[in-house]
């Protein structure tokens, strides 16, 4: 079976660096192990410039339909999916604004939401075109999501893939815990046809054991999640008793499910003809850790990114907490780092005209070189408690990341988003719009350590 891709939510590359094991700028004059036959990358909030698109053009150059038009910058909603190229292995980090981190679960909307919808371009993509594997990858709150009825988006996916005849392998994956350079936590997604060679491989003994009572069929399910199955293959996991896989099943209707249907998922599953085993599983690594020390720049730095003494603090640098119950600061001294990244108590009033006193811990001003980096948000360089704070190697003062710096903490090569191609011309990407790339990107690391198995599972079903 040939490696071909199709690539949704593209971003700048992150899949397609990974399976071709991309380090440099320079790895793309190589022959790619893997064929992107399509690609789709459109941002609706990028008007005059689409700097993602350009950028992965820049890089790889671009793709046709099976019409010959080049629709890579389209609206995916728009796009006819009838006339993409056929595929082996789709995959995407499909947007996840409405699961992010970045805002309290509370108040997402899941599938529901302005980009959770585009989980039915992909649905539309797999009945168009049938591809026997998908790898997808989003926000470990979409399992949960959304608050008022958790795991519903999770399950309507995953009813999605039982209706199209897939058997559908998740695990919850912090890139840190396997040895790289930043604590992203991300849920992945190995989809494969129910009569690839690959399912009848794993789960050969799974509809024998069924008619054998859950018990075994748990000790069978459990062999696969910890085992033989493609993230326990890549991503090794400590044992667990084969007793804690908790099973259930989907409701038949997709219409049913969304009402009414609430779970909660742990972090490892797999799901088969809509019934579904998933447990929590522990990482088991034993190797090298990488650091935020191991990926900055060791030499001169811009003085653009170096933060002057009158942000960083606003009182002696080692007060780490703010009061202001007794009196306010001022917003000189609120607009600090210092301030921002300390420790809080605020008297506030609610709507109703409750007085409460709103507090909030401190984190750390200065991000230490010996520890992976914090996840990196779309917000990276602003004036934000998420933000990471350095201190600079050559000269030893205090200064925001560089783009490099970022990219390399993603598992980017060194200036991978420097450069864009806009209508024929190279030209360069603002930083603010480096950052956002990155913070919107996947560890590229990642998707390499899955790339030897996906290779195998493709080459083995000729």
């Amino acid at each position: 079976m040939e490696k071909t891709v199709c690539e949704l939510f593209a971003g700048v590359g992150g899949f397609r660096c990974g399976l071709n094991n991309i380090s440099s700028v320079e790895d793309t004059n190589k022959p790619e192990a893997w064929n992107t036959v399509w690609f789709s990358q459109w941002e609706p909030a990028d008007r005059k410039i689409q700097w993602a698109h350009d950028c992965y053009v820049n890089r790889f150059g671009t793709c046709l339909d099976l019409d010959g038009n080049d629709t890579t910058n389209e609206d995916i909603n728009a796009v006819d999916k009838t006339k993409l190229p056929n595929h082996t292995l789709l995959v995407g980090g499909f947007p996840c604004q409405d699961y992010s981190v970045a805002s309290t679960l509370a108040t997402s909307k899941g599938l529901e939401g302005k980009k959770g919808v585009l989980w039915w371009d992909i649905r539309d993509i797999l009945e168009a075109k049938n591809p026997p594997f998908v790898l997808l990858e989003n926000v470990d709150r979409l399992i949960k999501s959304p608050a008022s009825q958790r795991g519903r988006d999770f399950g309507i996916i995953l009813a999605c893939f039982r209706d199209l005849g897939y058997i559908v392998e998740w695990r919850v994956i912090n890139a840190a815990e396997y040895g790289y350079q930043q604590r992203r936590r991300r849920t992945f997604i190995f989809a494969y046809k129910n009569d690839t060679k690959y399912a009848k491989r794993v789960l050969n003994d799974a509809k024998y054991v069924a008619q054998h009572g859950d018990e075994l069929h748990r000790h069978s399910m459990a062999k696969v999640l910890l085992g033989s199955g493609f993230f326990a293959s890549c991503f090794p996991v400590a044992p667990v008793d084969a007793k804690k896989v908790r099973i259930s099943k989907l409701p038949d209707g997709i219409g049913e499910l969304s009402t009414f249907f609430s779970y909660t998922f742990e972090n490892t599953g797999i799901m088969l003809d809509g019934v579904f085993y998933t447990l929590k599983t522990m990482p088991e690594y034993n190797g090298r850790q990488i650091t935020l020390g191991d990926v900055m720049d060791d030499g001169y730095v811009s003085e653009q990114f170096f933060i002057p003494e009158k942000r960083l603090f606003y009182t002696s640098p080692d007060v780490n907490h703010s009061d202001e119950t007794k009196g306010k600061l001022s917003k000189e001294e609120r607009q600090t780092w210092q301030y921002l990244k300390g420790a809080k108590k605020i008297s506030r009033t609610a709507a109703n005209g409750h007085e409460y006193i709103f507090s909030e811990g401190p984190i750390a001003l200065v991000d230490e070189y010996d520890k992976p980096a914090r996840t990196m948000l779309t917000s990276e360089g602003s004036f934000s408690r998420t933000t990471h704070i350095v201190r600079d190697k050559m000269t030893g003062k205090i200064r925001l990341l560089t783009p490099t710096e970022m990219e390399r903490i993603q598992g980017f090569p060194t200036d991978w988003t420097k450069e864009c191609l806009v209508d024929g011309e190279k030209v360069e990407m603002p930083v603010n719009k480096r950052r956002f790339m990155m913070g919107n990107a996947l560890v590229v690391d990642l998707i390499k350590q899955m790339e030897g198995t996906l290779s195998d599972i493709v080459t083995r079903e000729e």
